[in-house]
């Protein structure tokens, strides 16, 4: 696997792919942490007067509607003030009129293309890895650099194929983030603690069966510690939990199976019969476990912690990790998010950019795209 500073780029027509894929409100980003991850690498390549030509995707394009939320406009307004260079958004991101605009521009220019999700609506071509998009895409440079970590879990068309056509490195970005998580993959010390919540059990429960062997403990926050309690007959009313019978059987098995690893919540908030947070008790209960251990892994939160009413698990967590002295690892997405909300985030080991993509690489010790790069 190439890296960026390994192979020659001046004045070299560079397609990137960064993920801008961030929280909007309306036309306003709420958080901007995966914009500032990728400056380093783009001053690297305007260092360098490269020609830069940015794909990126933001949301799920489902419908004609979903183009018109997820356009990556407002993003370029602010990549151009935290780089401080002009970056030209092009509001297309296939087509003629895109090549030549491309082909027209010079050395330090920066193009940011629409959302290459885009191209999912009306077919699936981006998500899908469709060979002739990639190919497309490709024409528009002459080198190819994979600076989007927490995309690189999904082997899609502007992640993994683009590769296939194209000399290609990954960026500063995807190189720290692999060097920093290697010690959750190799030579882990021990104990290893893993902290996982978040909302839905579905799609976390092949790694979850993945980090089992690999870890000394597994506590459980969130939906997904809801479905474990569910699984093993628990009353929780209406709370966030599965209703698939084959994956609750799944989970009461694994209970069985590793009930001397897997630690669940003993205590609750509630508002009407539904669990929307974890208690004091559990809190309790869990800073033993990051108290004897020497290396963990955080991915999800303990509850609805973007509602005031429901963060005292979340930040309580967050605090008891900190005291505990270890070091600690932090998967993106809400992890981040509520890291940064409650101060937090010069008090861990590493702070991941990616969130399924941080998980999927500790649990396999690749990625999809990552694997298109070597």
């Amino acid at each position: 696997m190439n890296k960026i500073d390994s192979i020659d780029l001046k004045n070299k027509n560079v397609v990137i792919r960064l993920d801008f894929n961030v929280p909007m409100d309306g036309k306003k980003i709420t958080d901007n942490s995966k914009i500032v991850k990728t400056i380093p690498t783009l001053n690297y390549l305007l260092n360098n007067d490269c020609r830069i030509c940015i794909l990126s995707h933001l949301g799920r394009v489902k419908s004609e509607e979903d183009k018109s939320s997820n356009t990556l406009r407002y993003v370029a307004k602010e990549l151009a003030n935290l780089l401080n260079h002009p970056v030209k958004f092009v509001n297309a991101c296939y087509g003629e009129k895109v090549r030549d605009i491309v082909n027209k521009s010079k050395a330090k220019d920066v193009l940011l293309l629409e959302n290459t999700r885009f191209m999912d609506y009306p077919e699936k071509l981006e998500s899908t890895n469709n060979l002739e998009l990639a190919k497309y895409w490709a024409s528009l440079g002459d080198v190819y650099i994979n600076d989007a970590f927490a995309s690189m879990h999904r082997a899609h068309a502007s992640t993994a194929g683009i590769a296939k056509y194209l000399p290609h490195a990954v960026g500063f970005l995807v190189d720290n983030e692999i060097t920093n998580l290697t010690p959750l993959v190799k030579d882990t010390p021990h104990p290893f603690t893993v902290f996982m919540g978040g909302a839905k059990v579905d799609d976390k429960l092949k790694l979850i069966k993945s980090l089992l062997p690999k870890c000394d403990y597994l506590l459980l926050g969130g939906g997904i510690a809801n479905s474990f309690l569910k699984a093993k007959g628990a009353k929780i009313g209406d709370s966030l939990a599965t209703n698939d019978e084959d994956i609750l059987k799944e989970l009461n098995n694994l209970s069985a199976k590793y009930k001397e690893k897997i630690v669940l919540p003993v205590d609750f908030t509630m508002d009407n019969g539904i669990i929307y947070d974890v208690g004091l008790k559990t809190i309790d209960l869990y800073q033993k476990y990051f108290n004897d251990s020497k290396i963990i892994f955080i991915n999800g939160t303990c509850g609805k912690f973007e509602d005031e009413r429901f963060t005292e698990g979340t930040k309580e967590l967050l605090k008891a990790l900190k005291n505990c002295g270890q070091d600690v690892y932090v998967g993106g997405g809400d992890t981040a998010a509520a890291i940064k909300k409650f101060g937090y985030q010069d008090s861990f080991k590493f702070v991941s950019s990616g969130g399924g993509a941080t998980l999927e690489f500790i649990a396999d010790g690749s990625l999809e795209a990552l694997k298109w790069m070597e």
